[in-house]
């Protein structure tokens, strides 16, 4: 809920081997596209320090869509094929990337991606604007731009194109305050055909660990209309973060223990009524700093078991990635490898 692109874009194959996280932003970056890591907008300096004695004030939640994210960060990504990435930094503003992929269910090829960050500085590792861009050999593109546009507010504009036709654009624009954050997405607005996806996002701290939302997810195409809305509540422990959403569409559980430095893991649930189905998963996150390694693995209620392992090859510039997953009830396998240079 809540990605136009996600929504409205066509189906995409399995992720080749080594496919990207979703990074932070206002909506999911479309599939086969990469981005930098963008943090929070820091709070308003006008906001002061509380007086002594005064009860503690409330923080800005973050976004409706991160609500999820630290568990499913848990989750290790499914591979299949081989990948080869050579990314390449050109100066403190630039980066570029190449990416080639081999695989027997998706189809293989070249991609190049490109990454400019601007001189705008708004924190100690964030800078404005930024512009992304991935083009694989078939001349599909996707590219994101994201600029800050005042303390409190964010705007993006994001397109996808497949084959040299225009698939889905979409505007983004978030808002921060000190204890809430609003954010509303145009996607494929048309005019003349009276067609397009509005969504509408509102996350608002009740208590320094309480937090609660909606999400309003409007659609209209000649002789279709329709609206879906869903709420959301999430808690924060101390080593913990609990979420629920519940909606038209369904429900969405998920839940985080960090148990120390080296483990993490998480349980989702996920109900739809209209496929009137449920999953059910596990998820762990197995961390060895001394020897690099960086292990994930999966189980859910339909027999699916995956995992992946992640080695970097220090003082090289080189990580490796192995991955397999196997449904026992649809008796398929399938494994994937992959190489990062830079």
């Amino acid at each position: 809920m809540g990605s136009v692109l996600a929504a409205s874009s066509p189906n995409v194959a399995p992720a080749s081997a080594g496919g990207g996280q979703g990074s932070p932003g206002l909506v999911s970056v479309p599939p086969g596209f990469t981005m930098p890591a963008v943090s929070p907008v820091p709070p308003s300096p006008a906001s002061g320090q509380p007086a002594a004695g005064a009860e503690p004030s409330l923080l800005n939640p973050g976004t409706y869509e991160e609500c999820h994210r630290k568990c499913k960060e848990v989750f290790p990504m499914q591979m299949e094929g081989v990948r080869l990435v050579v990314n390449k930094g050109l100066s403190n503003h630039f980066q570029i990337s190449h990416t080639v992929t081999l695989s027997t269910l998706a189809d293989s090829g070249y991609r190049f991606a490109s990454t400019y960050v601007g001189s705008k500085q708004t924190g100690p590792a964030e800078s404005f604007p930024v512009m992304v861009g991935d083009m694989d050999n078939t001349g599909s593109l996707n590219a994101q731009v994201i600029h800050q546009l005042t303390n409190a507010v964010r705007s993006k504009i994001a397109i996808q194109t497949q084959q040299h036709k225009f698939v889905n654009w979409q505007c983004d624009l978030e808002y921060r305050g000190e204890d809430f954050t609003s954010a509303v997405t145009l996607g494929n607005p048309d005019i003349l055909v009276g067609s397009g996806i509005l969504v509408a996002h509102h996350l608002q701290s009740i208590t320094p660990t309480l937090a609660m939302g909606g999400e309003l997810v409007y659609h209209r195409r000649p002789g279709e209309e329709g609206a879906v809305t869903s709420l959301m509540g999430r808690y924060t422990g101390d080593n913990f973060v609990a979420t629920l959403t519940v909606g038209g569409a369904g429900a969405h559980a998920t839940y985080y223990h960090k148990a120390n430095d080296q483990l993490q893991v998480g349980v989702e649930f996920e109900g739809s009524t209209r496929m009137q189905d449920t999953t059910t998963s596990f998820g762990y996150q197995l961390d060895v700093p001394k020897a690099n390694l960086l292990f994930k693995g999966t189980v859910d209620s339909n027999w699916v078991v995956g995992a992946t392992l992640e080695k970097k090859l220090v003082p090289l510039p080189l990580t490796l990635a192995l991955g397999a997953f196997l449904n026992h009830r649809k008796n398929k396998f399938q494994c994937g490898f992959s190489v990062t240079i830079g």
